[in-house]
């Protein structure tokens, strides 16, 4: 059985329907992501499990009961937002022991485990310092630190790490995903950052429009998608309709839309000779390098095809080049 369940969640706000009869299942101990642009509804969703937002019809479960009319303090959710929301006043010593005083834990056990959840996220000798005295990072971990102590059955992330710069935020996400398997965390993650969910989750749920799209391990999400808007938002996929691609290719495709990603294109300045392939010939519109990978953007008979290769420091091919190339049958998505 799963352990959150979001049943038929409608959500509206005055006329405008955030929320389009969510189904979704989560299993114990999994940190999901909510995935998709600003404005799909993802943290919606997530505040109408904390029970910040109140669900125009359907129901929420949590491990086997009906939350969805519980008062917010009662759920036994821990919840991360983008603003750290740390007391200034206090110590991180004080602000991660806050909510447990105010659960009454005994004042001994309030000590060990806020010194203990400290270590855990890499704060121990941060104790007495106050917010202002620690960079952004620390106080992300600082905010963590004070969701997890009280050991609540589900940790909400809503884009925590929008913030912090890029080098900080690849560190946090693995730091993040370590606490979460060390402690047996259920957890889901909201973030609008496909690189950031395919690095941090065991399922995404892809969402648009207020629906979910696409559910699958991050894996399958991007090699399988199953809809266009899966395709265009996962990776960086070629999207032609079937018609457009078949002008370039000259074969008959026999699907509305066909996607292919851009690695797996081979291009050269001749003809390439390959067996079950599309063949496509072009020119070199612009060539840009993203990190180690070096991006062609071919104009076939007026439509972008990207084609990525391995960034070596030379640059193989010059803007306007002729070029050809060709890309397997059994690698494209027919959509």
């Amino acid at each position: 059985m799963s352990y959150i369940r979001f049943e038929n969640i409608v959500k509206n706000f005055g006329r405008n329907e955030v929320l389009k009869n969510i189904n979704l299942e989560i299993e114990k101990g999994q940190l999901v992501t909510l995935l998709g642009p600003s404005g799909c509804g993802k943290s919606t969703l997530l505040r109408c499990l904390a029970g910040l937002e109140t669900v125009t019809s359907g129901r929420v479960y949590l491990d086997g009961k009906d939350i969805t009319d519980v008062n917010p303090k009662d759920r036994d959710i821990g919840m991360v937002f983008q603003q750290y929301s740390l007391f200034p006043n206090m110590t991180v010593e004080q602000n991660v022991a806050f909510g447990m005083k105010m659960k009454k834990v005994p004042k001994e056990k309030i000590a060990a485990k806020t010194k203990e959840m400290l270590e855990i996220v890499g704060l121990g000798d941060k104790l007495k310092q106050y917010p202002a005295q620690l960079s952004g990072g620390q106080q992300q971990r600082a905010a963590l630190a004070r969701a997890i102590v009280t050991e609540p059955k589900v940790l909400l992330l809503d884009e925590p790490l929008s913030a912090i710069d890029a080098l900080l935020r690849h560190s946090l996400q693995v730091e993040i995903r370590r606490i979460q398997k060390e402690l047996d965390i259920t957890a889901i993650f909201v973030t609008h950052d496909q690189d950031e969910a395919m690095v941090m989750s065991d399922v995404i749920h892809l969402m648009y429009k207020g629906k979910i799209d696409q559910s699958a391990k991050p894996t399958t999400l991007y090699t399988k998608p199953e809809t266009k808007f899966a395709a265009t938002f996962i990776g960086h996929y070629n999207v032609l309709s079937g018609e457009r691609f078949a002008k370039i290719c000259g074969e008959k495709i026999d699907s509305d839309d066909i996607a292919f990603r851009p690695e797996i294109i081979q291009i050269s300045d001749k003809p390439i000779e390959s067996e079950n392939c599309y063949q496509m010939k072009g020119h070199i519109s612009v060539s840009l390098p993203h990190g180690n990978i070096l991006r062609y953007a071919v104009d076939c008979g007026g439509e972008q095809v990207d084609v990525d290769v391995l960034f070596t420091g030379t640059v193989p091919f010059e803007t306007h080049t002729d070029v050809y190339l060709s890309v397997k049958k059994d690698q494209c998505i027919y959509l």
